[in-house]
């Protein structure tokens, strides 16, 4: 065994006890436009339409700070960026209010 522990969080650029690197904490996606199509207030998630008739999942967690989930209407325009994983789909993530209309 190694005499090296660390506790808490893994130093930034050192790989995790299997020798490859650890995954990004804060994943990225791409800049993504749609309205709200479905929102259950419940549960605390919803679906936005993107421009070709997708729909991409949004969950309560995945708002940009300063936007309340339970002030999101059916039909709102937002901003956000879709994050593509090949095992749960597509996600929107930081989703906000837009200023301007999606189309």
């Amino acid at each position: 065994m190694s005499g090296e522990y660390f506790y808490g969080p893994t130093p930034k650029g050192a790989s995790n006890r299997y020798g490859r690197p650890s995954k990004p904490t804060d994943p990225r996606g791409r800049p993504g436009a749609g309205r709200i199509v479905s929102i259950l207030t419940g549960h605390g998630h919803g679906f936005i339409r993107l421009p070709d008739d997708r729909q991409v999942y949004f969950h309560r967690a995945d708002l940009q700070e300063r936007t309340v989930f339970n002030d999101l209407r059916i039909g709102d325009a937002v901003v956000f960026e879709l994050l593509e994983d090949a095992v749960s789909g597509a996600r929107a993530l930081r989703v906000r209010r837009s200023s301007t209309p999606a189309k």
